[in-house]
């Protein structure tokens, strides 16, 4: 069976973007990062319980390496058709093997050496001001959103956002600038309390203090209502793993 039909069966669509839920014009750090997040929910590791996460996994692999071949994506995008011939899907490929190599496993050190290069960099910086102009400013959500952020960094990370108000390249918004100090309290004490409860799972775990950081961020992320840990995961390696083998940069310096 064709790409386009067994993509209708699985997935009810024959639109290769609509599977990954993305927009035609995504980037190709966009479509690799959605590749990411759908094709993890059916592994069939992941989804035992799913009889056609096998099949789901493999068409997704076909899905990504057709959309990540630039002159398969411009076939498709310009005709709405899939060369079923072409080399990227002609190969006598192990999805598995594909996948795994795309997005090796992150380690624990893996995680501490981004959050020591992501912190202070422009890159942080970006991803701080994209989620206040999408969360209109409010300082819950944002706090929930960005990576490896604790309530310790809420200072740091206003006095960047104010900056950028000041130098006109982000709006003010009221939640922002307007902001209780009951939501402020309320905020603290929420931190306070993931803290706490931290602390008795890093003693539980038997882990060091240099874990601390790790630990911090593995609490808020899993506790947050719009972000868990495993989304930051999904991030992170959709974002920094190794592409075609080759190491790519994780953050800047």
């Amino acid at each position: 069976m064709a790409l386009l039909d067994r993509c209708q069966v699985l997935f009810k669509t024959v639109n290769l973007y609509e599977v990954l839920g993305i927009k035609k014009e995504a980037t190709e750090a966009e479509i690799r990062r959605s590749y990411y997040k759908v094709s993890l929910k059916v592994h069939p590791d992941r989804a035992p319980d799913d009889p056609q996460a096998t099949e789901k996994f493999q068409v997704l692999g076909k899905l990504y390496a057709v959309l990540s071949d630039k002159e398969q994506r411009a076939v498709y995008d310009e005709q709405g058709v899939v060369d079923e011939e072409c080399d990227v899907l002609s190969k006598d490929r192990c999805w598995d093997d594909y996948w795994r190599l795309l997005f090796p496993k992150i380690t624990v050190q893996d995680i501490l050496d981004f959050e020591k290069q992501y912190k202070g960099s422009d890159e942080e910086r970006n991803d701080l001001l994209q989620l206040y102009t999408q969360h209109q400013g409010d300082m819950d959500a944002i706090l929930a959103s960005v990576l490896c952020c604790s309530q310790d960094d809420e200072p740091r990370l206003e006095d960047i956002i104010r900056a950028a108000i000041k130098d006109g390249e982000v709006e003010e918004f009221p939640a922002f600038a307007q902001e209780s100090v009951k939501k402020k309290r309320a905020r603290r004490k929420r931190a306070d309390r993931e803290r706490k409860e931290a602390e008795e799972m890093q003693k539980e775990m038997g882990l060091g203090q240099e874990d601390d950081s790790l630990m911090m961020m593995i609490k808020k992320k899993h506790s947050s209502r719009e972000q868990n840990f495993n989304s930051f995961l999904s991030d992170l390696e959709a974002k920094y793993s190794k592409k075609g083998g080759k190491s790519s940069k994780r953050g800047k310096k």
